[in-house]
């Protein structure tokens, strides 16, 4: 298999330390330490061993890996297997997707809150859409998202936001 052009890692390692030092107030040490793991994975820095070819005698070193679940290269396969197993949990409907954002004025406040208002965020968010499914009289809106908003996004099986049109389901297109 060959190595791809660009990497995580090499965008990491050409922007990795100025995005640290501009984002650092609102980002933990889990996320530098995923930053890190990236950047070392399958290099010298992690170890490595020789691999011999029985047949030929060819050698070449092959680097540990990082192991981190965040890691693009680690986790390649994994991601592929869970993701193939959840694609089999799906029901055969179509799924529309349903976002909910707050206002871009309270990002900063989700970022020193991150915990309480996102569980605030889906406990609200899954009572408007209980509400919705007990009212066949609810209009829904498809509003544009702002961008950089915080935001949480569902895809419930067979359902879509209403339209006035006519007073019926319609998918989003």
């Amino acid at each position: 298999m060959s190595r791809p052009t660009l990497e995580v890692a090499d965008i990491v390692r050409a922007v990795g330390n100025r995005f640290w030092e501009k984002h650092k107030s609102h980002l933990a040490w889990l996320h530098r330490k995923v930053l890190d793991a990236i950047l070392r994975c399958r290099t010298a820095a992690l170890g490595g061993h020789l691999d011999k070819c029985l047949n030929c005698g060819h050698q070449a070193i092959s680097y540990n890996s990082c192991r981190d679940r965040n890691c693009p290269k680690c986790q390649g396969n994994a991601r592929a297997k869970w993701l193939a197993a959840r694609s089999a949990e799906l029901l055969p409907v179509p799924y529309f997707h349903i976002v909910f954002t707050l206002p871009h004025e309270l990002s900063a406040l989700v970022l020193q809150n991150k915990r309480l208002i996102y569980d605030l965020l889906f406990r609200t968010s899954a009572a408007s859409l209980l509400g919705l499914a007990r009212d066949p009289k609810a209009p829904g809106s498809g509003h544009r998202i702002p961008r950089r908003a915080p935001y949480l996004g569902t895809e419930p099986p067979g359902s879509s936001p209403r339209t006035l049109h006519r007073s019926r389901w319609r998918p989003c297109t």
